[in-house]
């Protein structure tokens, strides 16, 4: 049993890759689903080492190498993709058409994966962060993307496609994800010891938040929670 987490983990990793194939073929809201899927393996890996004491130096690292896959690269094509339909190109780009044009379609989305590794390994080497997080763990850099997809997918919403049709704002998002990822912003981390409110304030703020965003906004409120998270974070400093 003490290597079952490490197979969880490799299940994240196979979620990861099968999104990178989709994400590649333009379909983003299929990759979207098997990058959440990606990341209830990533919470179930965790949830069972501990559960069956199964940690190991191996499984860390396994652990970190399926998390820049999964929540680095993989929204890091998506990026690359809805840059390409911003600026009116189909993916992959065309090579000869502009070269400035194309380089800038690649290194802006590669920031992303770069980035989250380079956050992946400041935590592996972290020990500050048992608790509570420096910057934005990776999995929230990778929800904050798929969000994105899954409202303009699933809703009509104007505001969404002016924003993924928009070259402007979507480097404004790729880069403000990638440098939250390398702050020291101190945020919550989501692993619950116990449910009692005394320590688990900033985690019930965020749940209320969210469930509140969800009830208004309906699927709309999808792009919400990382902000929301970030909110909360902010809000439990104060208890």
């Amino acid at each position: 049993m003490k290597h079952f987490p490490n197979f969880i983990t490799s299940l994240n990793l196979t979620c990861g890759f099968i999104a990178i194939i989709f994400a590649a073929n333009g379909n983003l809201i299929t990759a979207s689903w098997f990058i959440l899927a990606a990341m209830i393996f990533d919470f179930l890996d965790g949830f069972s080492a501990r559960l069956l004491k199964a940690y190991s130096d191996i499984g860390k690292e396994l652990d970190s190498l399926a998390d820049v896959v999964s929540f680095g690269v993989a929204p890091g094509i998506i990026i690359y993709n809805l840059f390409c339909k911003s600026v009116l190109l189909n993916a992959p780009a065309n090579y000869n058409s502009d070269v400035l044009k194309t380089i800038l379609l690649m290194l802006i989305p590669a920031i992303m994966p770069v980035c989250g590794a380079v956050r992946l390994a400041i935590f592996n080497l972290d020990s500050t962060q048992a608790t509570t997080f420096r910057g934005l763990p990776i999995p929230a850099n990778a929800l904050a993307v798929i969000s994105v997809v899954i409202a303009e997918h699933y809703s009509s919403s104007s505001m969404i496609n002016t924003f993924t049709g928009s070259p402007f704002l979507l480097v404004i998002f790729t880069l403000l994800l990638s440098l939250l990822m390398v702050s020291r912003i101190p945020l919550l981390s989501l692993k619950v010891s116990n449910f009692k409110l005394k320590g688990n304030q900033g985690r019930y703020i965020l749940v209320v938040l969210v469930l509140g965003a969800f009830a208004v906004f309906g699927i709309m409120a999808f792009p919400l929670i990382i902000p929301l998270y970030i909110v909360s974070s902010a809000l439990s400093l104060l208890f």
